[in-house]
């Protein structure tokens, strides 16, 4: 029904991913880009049409959320995650990564301690330096690439300097969708301590299995957390700048929304509300055929480095089109494999390094794009490994 297979040329169009790579990777040159988390297929065609609809309108004024994209959040939390969220929760924000740096300024004060699990995304890391908060890493376990929450090492890790837990639901980049139960052990050690929860959900409709939102577990565990998602990554309109807050606890909120009007985080482009509403009222078939496009991407690079029996390996990731590529195996330094990528393979990959020092000789590649493509990518990897 949908062409996931369509060839689009996103060459000088402005394109973070494949117009800038100069920027991010230097002198290396006709890189075939597998980095920036958004996809290389066509926004579904409702969201489209909506916003020619609006286009044709002629006039692209100030505006607010209208009613209908409120309620049709409320719908898809409710009817994609069972997850039963009122208006009153809600704050609409320009992203999510802009109102997780808002609400480390509304949770803690200067000198305070956020903990974040590594590898992790990798923006998290300055927001927390930026607004002059102390960063403490709580490490996930390894398990042979299967990852699991270190609860004890948290406890540990907790003083009575710290007040935010980010929580990173499913998990960018190793791929997991953590369960109720470990959720609910992670919430009960929050409430224990008296810690905020920042939870970034923006992965949670690119799941393989069942996902929970944390501030569904308990009532107890949703008054401490503040959720953060957006249709952005779902349906490949990160560029509109829309996004969205949910937090049951009133003070919390106001103490949020105060911030987010503060640095003008509530501004939100136009086209993202057109977009959203869209896609959480006519999206779901497109949604649907896209996770089982992506899940026999993931099938096929797994496959086809184990015909070609590579030492390159991952872990079926459980959300997201991310692979979090382990080079261990090849017996090379990390920056030798960096090297061997960009120069001889002409691939950027995320370095795992910048997730944190767990990350090292792992490479995160991005399979959200045509197969024909992706199978061109991993020919020229194994080429050189």
């Amino acid at each position: 029904m949908y062409n996931f297979d369509e060839i689009i040329n996103r060459a000088n169009t402005s394109c973070l991913k494949h117009d800038f790579t100069d920027a991010y990777f230097g002198d290396y040159k006709n890189l075939q880009a597998l980095w920036v988390a958004d996809m290389d297929f066509k926004t579904p065609s409702c969201i489209i049409d909506a916003m020619n609809e609006k286009i044709n309108h002629g006039i692209f004024g100030y505006t607010r959320p209208t009613k209908t994209l409120i309620n049709s959040v409320i719908s898809w939390m409710k009817d994609k995650h069972n997850y039963t969220i009122k208006e009153e929760y809600l704050s609409f924000v320009n992203g999510v990564v802009p109102a997780y740096s808002s609400a480390i300024e509304a949770f803690s004060a200067i000198g305070d301690e956020v903990i974040l699990q590594t590898p992790v995304y990798y923006p998290l890391f300055n927001h927390i330096k930026n607004n002059n908060r102390v960063l403490v890493t709580n490490p996930l376990k390894n398990n042979n690439g299967y990852y699991t929450m270190d609860l004890e090492d948290l406890e540990k890790k907790i003083t009575k300097k710290t007040k935010i837990f980010v929580l990173c639901s499913p998990h960018n980049p190793v791929g997991r969708v953590w369960n109720k139960e470990e959720l609910e052990a992670l919430g009960n050690i929050c409430l224990k301590h008296n810690i905020k929860i920042i939870s970034d959900e923006i992965h949670a409709d690119l799941v393989f299995k069942k996902f929970t939102a944390i501030a569904s577990v308990s009532e107890e565990i949703a008054d401490i957390t503040l959720t953060l998602n957006s249709a952005g990554k779902t349906f490949n309109i990160a560029g509109l700048n829309c996004a969205y807050a949910i937090c049951h606890n009133a003070s919390m909120k106001r103490a949020f929304d105060k911030v987010s009007i503060k640095r003008e985080v509530n501004s939100v482009n136009l086209f993202g509300f057109v977009a959203h509403e869209a896609a959480y009222t006519k999206g779901l078939s497109w949604l649907e055929e896209l996770k089982k496009y992506l899940q026999n991407n993931i099938d096929f690079t797994y496959s086809f480095l184990k015909n070609h029996n590579s030492k390159i390996e991952f872990v079926k990731p459980e959300a997201t089109y991310l692979l979090w590529l382990n080079f261990n195996k090849l017996n090379n330094t990390h920056e030798e494999n960096k090297h061997k990528l960009l120069n001889d393979a002409k691939v950027a990959l995320n370095d795992g390094t910048s997730f944190g020092k767990e990350g090292n000789n792992f490479f995160r590649l991005n399979c959200a794009l045509p197969q024909e493509e992706l199978e061109k990518a991993l020919n020229k990897i194994i080429s050189v490994f």
